[in-house]
């Protein structure tokens, strides 16, 4: 009688712990919403679903992320201003649509040469790690990372530097001066409105980098192309700061540990899927590829030089060493492409 006793005692015992058990563990899961603005289907999208799913497996489980794509949490321009109110608790969003605000990162749009995402987006990551800017104070930078070098994309072939006067060109953010220099005409305007600008004869063309060609189609609209490794676009996914600071230092390691992994992944996946792209292009709708002369490519880098030099007297009115700025890009830049050059 007393073991049974003692054995519906344990059993009461049990039962009562379960409950308590159960909520300590719904309260120990944690739910992210992270805010993008590109579509699900281009490459800051795809990265966005990976580091959700690697943010899950890194945490067991204890962390899931609410991925909003194409700007149906926060737009291009509310972005940062969304993650550091509340609006989401991450968001993606790319640092030279807000000229002059994110002064150090802007140091990789530059027209410096690069000639890879993998190798861009490394550089951005050594160099936010060693300058920790003043940009990012009010959020907490999980990763970063750049498109692929930009290029010409229009419905006539450009052949030659002079081919370019007077064409006018959809840009964003650090491509407008670029256009401007190189004698195009830049018409900024949202991508989702360039297909019908540029049916209507309002653009004809425009700078981005090539992925897009599959990604949104343009290859339907613009069938050619022109290699000039013009600059890339640099991109942050950041965390709102008190969400941030609530998060159990378990989690945090987690996501500190993704973030240069995410950068390099992020990379490699884009320069990848611009020659996936232009493999589509090609096969769908007999999409060419054109080379600048050697002499165009000279002068290209002549006319675009000026910028780096206006950079660093603009950044150091403000206080900052312009110079060694841009010295550590280029830097980090040969670190990284000097291996790459040597298995080839």
């Amino acid at each position: 009688m007393k073991r049974f006793t003692l054995f519906m005692l344990l059993a009461l015992l049990l039962a009562s712990l379960a409950p308590a058990a159960g909520t300590a563990r719904a309260q120990s899961a944690i739910t992210l919403t992270y805010a993008n603005f590109p579509p699900a289907a281009t490459f800051p999208g795809v990265q966005m679903e990976r580091w959700a799913k690697e943010v899950e497996k890194r945490t067991g489980g204890r962390v899931k992320v609410k991925t909003f794509p194409g700007g149906t949490l926060l737009n291009a321009k509310n972005m940062f201003e969304g993650v550091t109110s509340g609006i989401a608790d991450i968001g993606n969003f790319a640092m030279s649509y807000q000229p002059g605000r994110f002064p150090v990162s802007e140091a990789v749009d530059l027209p410096l040469g690069f000639t890879s995402a993998k190798v861009a987006s490394l550089v951005l990551y050594d160099l936010i790690e060693k300058h920790k800017p003043r940009e990012f104070e009010k959020v907490k930078v999980l990763t970063v990372f750049t498109c692929p070098p930009t290029n010409f994309m229009t419905k006539a072939p450009v052949r030659r530097l002079a081919d370019l006067k007077g064409m006018e060109l959809r840009v964003a953010g650090t491509s407008a001066e670029v256009a401007k220099r190189l004698g195009a005409v830049p018409v900024a305007m949202p991508q989702s409105e360039t297909p019908e600008a540029i049916q209507k004869g309002i653009v004809k063309g425009m700078i981005s980098s090539l992925e897009i060609l599959q990604d949104l189609k343009f290859a339907s609209y613009t069938p050619y192309a022109t290699i000039a490794n013009l600059p890339v676009v640099s991109f942050a996914v950041v965390m709102n700061k008190s969400k941030w600071n609530s998060l159990p230092a378990d989690v945090k390691k987690a996501l500190d540990g993704l973030s240069r992994d995410q950068a390099a992944w992020t990379g490699e996946y884009a320069d990848r899927h611009v020659q996936e792209s232009l493999a589509w292009a090609k096969k769908g709708y007999q999409h060419q590829v054109f080379t600048l002369p050697a002499a165009d490519q000279k002068q290209i880098n002549a006319l675009l030089s000026p910028m780096v030099d206006d950079y660093v007297k603009k950044v150091s009115a403000q206080g900052l060493n312009g110079k060694q700025i841009v010295a550590d890009v280029q830097a980090f830049r040969k670190k990284y492409e000097t291996p790459a050059k040597k298995t080839r």
